[in-house]
């Protein structure tokens, strides 16, 4: 008798079907976000590369909003989204911010030094929450990567009080010590999941809007 045997591949799913998975075309639009904070950044229009990082912190809480309240989703759809969401916040919160450290440092060598603590504490920071994941299923271990964005988009609110040279110093000192946060022993709760801090997301990401929209007028 000849039984026919189904290869391991065929069951798998295509790559480009997850696409269609809502929260993961959340998690790439805010990918696309900071891709355009990025550009801007190079660009030294700092105040439009402000919009984009905040929307980027948007659409990654939206994803696992979404994600908690759609039926039906396989154990697959969850880790794969999981994983994405992890790789892009890499570039949302770790490149991003060094970009914007380093173009507004005029690409000084001195700046790299910076960049690489950034982006080192950002993909140590997300390789122990891949192992390890919320401290007694609540809490974040370290300050959660977000925040890297959220708290740079407000400081650079003042970057019109002090000259270009003494403000890059200001940028430079306050990615160090994100980065120190990032990898601390500190615990910090998951303020995605609350709705309060929802509501004030939305709020203080459209007032960062309006703000930097003006001044780009």
């Amino acid at each position: 008798m000849i039984v026919n045997k189904i290869e391991p591949q065929a069951l798998q799913p295509t790559i480009l079907s997850y696409v269609k998975d809502i929260p993961n075309l959340c998690s790439l639009s805010g990918l696309a976000c900071t891709i355009f904070a990025i550009y801007f950044s190079l660009l030294g229009m700092y105040h439009a590369a402000m919009i984009g990082m905040i929307w980027a912190v948007v659409f990654d809480w939206a994803d696992g909003l979404i994600a908690r309240r759609i039926k039906g989703r396989t154990g697959n759809d969850r880790a794969f989204g999981g994983l994405l969401d992890s790789l892009i916040d890499v570039v949302n919160y770790g490149v991003a911010p060094a970009i914007l450290l380093l173009s507004y440092g005029k690409f000084e060598p001195v700046f790299l030094f910076g960049v690489f603590i950034m982006l080192a504490a950002s993909v140590i920071r997300l390789s122990y929450f891949g192992v390890f994941g919320l401290a007694g299923g609540k809490k974040y271990t370290g300050l959660a990567l977000d925040n890297n964005n959220i708290i740079f988009v407000f400081v650079f609110l003042f970057e019109g009080m002090f000259s270009q040279g003494v403000f890059s110093v200001i940028l430079y000192i306050s990615g160090l010590v994100l980065a120190a946060l990032n990898v601390s022993q500190i615990k910090t709760p998951k303020l995605s999941s609350s709705p309060i801090s929802i509501y004030i997301l939305a709020i203080y990401t459209l007032g960062i809007t309006g703000i930097y929209g003006w001044k780009l007028l």
